[in-house]
């Protein structure tokens, strides 16, 4: 079972592909994860993803293609993967196709998650992650025990260099710009399912069961 997330920034992307690849087996492969990481990695074409990231725009299709595909291929799992944040544009809707394609496999759902612009805000600036289990936490709605640090393993918590007003404000308007044709795109496959994110990502994950189970 392959499934494509789909939601702006901050609403929920990677805690609700965690739940799905907990209850389902799945593998979480989180495009902007994957980036992030070839952009700590002090080469050229890491610093050219870093610097982009920093400014909240778009890398490139052909750039993220090449990531996602080596790391596709590095993993070579067979029961089916989560895309999380991928596809971004229209363009990249067919590379999926084409990719998975490859693998004899095929996109089975797409999860549309809607959610208003200001409450995504106070979600990204206060998101703050886990660097040892990957627990994402949010400054304005969790307690802890250990004030910035990770309930579970204690871990110092760390802020993506990118969750800042300017920034996500680029980032959540491009994405919106991009958004309608890849919604058309799905929605004419018969595989898109809008949800609406709650407050309690228990709701939010009672939806997308609803959507994919049909």
């Amino acid at each position: 079972m392959n499934i494509i997330l789909i939601a702006p920034p901050a609403a929920g992307k990677g805690t609700q592909s965690k739940l799905l690849e907990e209850k389902y087996g799945l593998t979480h492969l989180s495009t902007g994860d994957i980036l992030r990481n070839i952009a700590s990695d002090g080469s050229e074409l890491g610093n050219h993803i870093a610097q982009l990231l920093k400014e909240g725009k778009l890398v490139d299709d052909k750039t993220v293609f090449k990531a996602l595909e080596s790391k596709l291929l590095e993993l070579n799992s067979h029961n089916g993967h989560i895309f999380d944040g991928f596809p971004r544009t229209i363009n990249q809707t067919s590379m999926l196709d084409e990719l998975l394609s490859k693998l004899n496999q095929k996109v089975d759902s797409v999860i549309y998650i809607e959610i208003e612009k200001e409450t995504a805000m106070k979600r990204a600036l206060g998101r703050t992650t886990c660097p040892s289990c990957k627990e994402i936490y949010n400054i304005y709605y969790d307690t802890f025990t250990i004030e910035n640090h990770c309930n579970k393993c204690n871990a110092e918590l760390e802020k993506r260099t990118d969750d800042n007003e300017e920034a996500f404000n680029i980032r959540f308007d491009t994405y919106l710009n991009n958004l309608k044709p890849i919604i058309e795109y799905y929605e004419s496959k018969g595989l898109l399912h809008t949800v609406k994110a709650q407050d309690k990502k228990e709701d939010t994950f009672s939806s997308i069961e609803e959507a994919i189970k049909g």
